[in-house]
């Protein structure tokens, strides 16, 4: 028998030209530390975790941010490239969604389709371009031996007119800086996989290498600080993987800080919780705030919208003495 007989033919698949589509996040519309102003955000833990983020940078430990993609939907992009910049970023993780967006804003400046009318005829990510290049660069940097994210700062490097957005791209300015951008992928789970270029191999291949990766910065993370923001589980579970191997190998990565930031309301996010309770699922508490640091460091939870939590962060971080003063 056949072993493909019973899939189907993704060369059959329709794709359509990014020109036509209404993008919801733009250049125009997209967040400005130059220009916006801070908000007015300093809820209790985290004048104690600016400080703990201040004594890494200072002893050279990692400040690992674990993102999902409405952190790049949020049109947050320059708020990252200018923490990188100043060293308060010393990887960056993300899953597919978050390489896409990422992607799309550098080649046409804009990004975010919308999905509940674009579902409803099978238009949904279908997306020529985006799943062409995306492809293609994946495909391209695996035959040389790169992992996800440095395969598409490659392409883009080598493209410049198909990117005339590339400042704004948050993985080619991570490549720029000399720090690791990786993304963590579950196939299934992206518009790319929809195209008829998708090669799964290359992408597998790919993100396995950015978990190597991955695992070498929290191999090094005694002293230093995980922090995600919105990813509900890619970013839980690849940290809690590489943890687990950082500590099988024998690295010391006790004294860590940890910190997730989200919408959710996690209450009193230390106490113990029982299968009957909703929030006993919800991985970030379990993997980033509580089981990291069961034995030295401190997990923190912040109940925040990500357009206020990065800025004001960034306020905290890189601005001016003037506010840094302001903050204490």
């Amino acid at each position: 028998m056949n072993r493909y007989e019973d899939q189907l033919d993704f060369n059959q698949i329709r794709t359509w030209p990014l020109a036509g589509r209404h993008n919801l996040v733009t250049l125009e519309n997209m967040a400005d530390p130059d220009k916006d102003r801070s908000p007015d955000w300093n809820p209790p833990g985290l004048d104690d975790l600016v400080e703990r983020l201040r004594a890494a940078r200072a002893g050279a430990s990692p400040i690992i941010w674990s993102l999902g993609a409405h952190v790049i939907k949020n049109g947050l992009s320059r708020y990252l490239i200018d923490l990188v910049r100043h060293g308060w970023i010393t990887h960056l993780s993300g899953n597919g969604a978050v390489s896409i967006h990422d992607f799309e804003l550098a080649m046409i400046g804009g990004t975010s389709e919308d999905v509940p009318t674009a579902i409803e005829d099978g238009s949904f990510g279908m997306w020529e371009e985006t799943g062409k290049h995306m492809n293609l660069a994946i495909r391209q940097g695996w035959q040389a031996g790169l992992g996800y994210g440095e395969a598409i700062a490659a392409y883009i490097d080598r493209h410049p007119d198909l990117f005339p957005h590339r400042a704004i791209n948050v993985a080619w300015q991570a490549a720029r800086q000399g720090i690791p951008a990786t993304y963590h992928i579950a196939l299934g789970t992206d518009i790319i996989h929809q195209h008829p270029d998708v090669d799964f191999a290359a992408i597998g291949g790919a993100s396995g290498i950015d978990f190597r990766k991955m695992c070498v910065s929290v191999s090094r993370l005694d002293g230093g600080a995980f922090l995600n923001f919105g990813s509900s589980v890619i970013g839980p579970e690849v940290f809690l993987k590489a943890l687990s191997i950082a500590r099988n190998l024998g690295y010391p990565t006790y004294r860590i800080t940890t910190a997730n930031f989200d919408l959710i309301d996690l209450g009193d996010y230390h106490q113990p919780l029982g299968y009957d309770d909703p929030l006993y699922y919800y991985r970030p508490r379990k993997n980033i705030v509580n089981r990291p640091v069961s034995r030295g460091g401190k997990g923190y939870h912040f109940t925040v919208d990500h357009k206020v939590s990065i800025p004001a962060l960034h306020a905290r971080l890189v601005g001016s003495g003037q506010e840094a003063a302001q903050h204490g």
